[in-house]
């Protein structure tokens, strides 16, 4: 059997990222979410997802954008002169090894990131990190101790078939500076994603069987979502996007998803999308109704 989850990172980044969540959701393939429990459009988010019921929703851990959760004079070495989240995976990375960041403060401020969607009345069902922050070594260990403290079971791992999805790529993208840029960075994070997905099984908890979106990301179109999903195996799989809707907001935080958010969005939705999940015998499923078909192994 073919089972997909899939699911949109960045809830509650902004309202307009929200709306369109929603509509992937509602009326296209979209099944699960990623909440950013800093981001501005955060109690709307909360809202939404008590409407919508059948959609599963994690916390997407982030310490690159934003205010944080925990007071900033907590996490002095996470925070620029302004009190914001500023760290790229990169700097962060850099900053671990020259010994410029607490390991400490980050446990803190992802700590506070989930308890305060627990708080809100949310039991999330997944964990993982903006910018795959969360599959760093020196991260790693932190998100596994707090998966296994708070019980969430479902920790994403993004270790994609490379050999398959590149291709797609670069079909799509050409040999354009963006396409190469994107190639690199799948090779880094599917490489550690392995190693993670070693610690994983190892504390008891699970991901999916495969993983899908990564080396799409911001070229996410229906052409490369129908090519994806040719790709889709037996077990069970996640695909990561992106959708939302266009705003001065998201505008303001820059980056390559800017406008491709209502790419993904119209992607999601196609009709000839889901009528290719049905032709090719692909079940939608989000962590929730997934986790409760797992036998039971809790952490040890």
């Amino acid at each position: 059997m073919k089972r997909l989850i899939v699911n949109a990172d960045d809830f509650g980044l902004a309202e307009s990222v929200n709306r369109g969540i929603i509509v992937a959701h509602r009326d296209g393939i979209l099944t699960s979410t990623s909440l950013l429990a800093n981001g501005s459009a955060f109690d709307q988010a909360i809202a939404l997802s008590r409407q919508f019921p059948r959609i599963s929703v994690g916390v997407h851990l982030n310490i690159s954008q934003g205010e944080p959760v925990s007071p900033a004079a907590r996490i002095p070495s996470l925070v620029n002169e302004l009190g914001e989240l500023h760290l790229s995976p990169f700097r962060l990375w850099m900053r671990i090894l020259t010994r410029k960041i607490a390991l400490e403060e980050i446990r803190t401020e992802f700590r506070a990131q989930i308890l305060k969607v627990f708080d809100a009345g949310l039991t999330p069902t997944h964990l993982d990190g903006h910018l795959h922050v969360h599959i760093l070594p020196q991260l790693s260990s932190i998100v596994i101790a707090l998966a296994r403290e708070f019980c969430i079971r479902d920790v994403r791992c993004p270790a994609e078939n490379l050999e398959a999805t590149l291709p797609v790529l670069w079909k799509i993208g050409g040999a354009s500076i963006p396409a190469l840029e994107r190639s690199a960075v799948a090779y880094a994070v599917s490489s550690a994603a392995r190693r993670f997905g070693a610690q994983l099984r190892m504390a008891g908890l699970v991901c999916p069987d495969a993983f899908l979106g990564l080396a799409q990301t911001g070229f996410l179109d229906v052409k490369a979502l129908r090519a994806l999903l040719a790709l889709v195996p037996n077990g069970t799989t996640e695909l990561m996007c992106h959708p939302g809707y266009a705003s001065a907001e998201v505008e303001s935080f820059g980056g390559a998803l800017t406008r491709q958010r209502e790419t993904e969005l119209l992607a999601l939705t196609a009709p000839e999308v889901k009528e290719m999940l049905g032709r090719l015998g692909i079940r939608g499923t989000n962590f929730r109704d997934w986790e409760e078909d797992l036998p039971d192994q809790p952490p040890a």
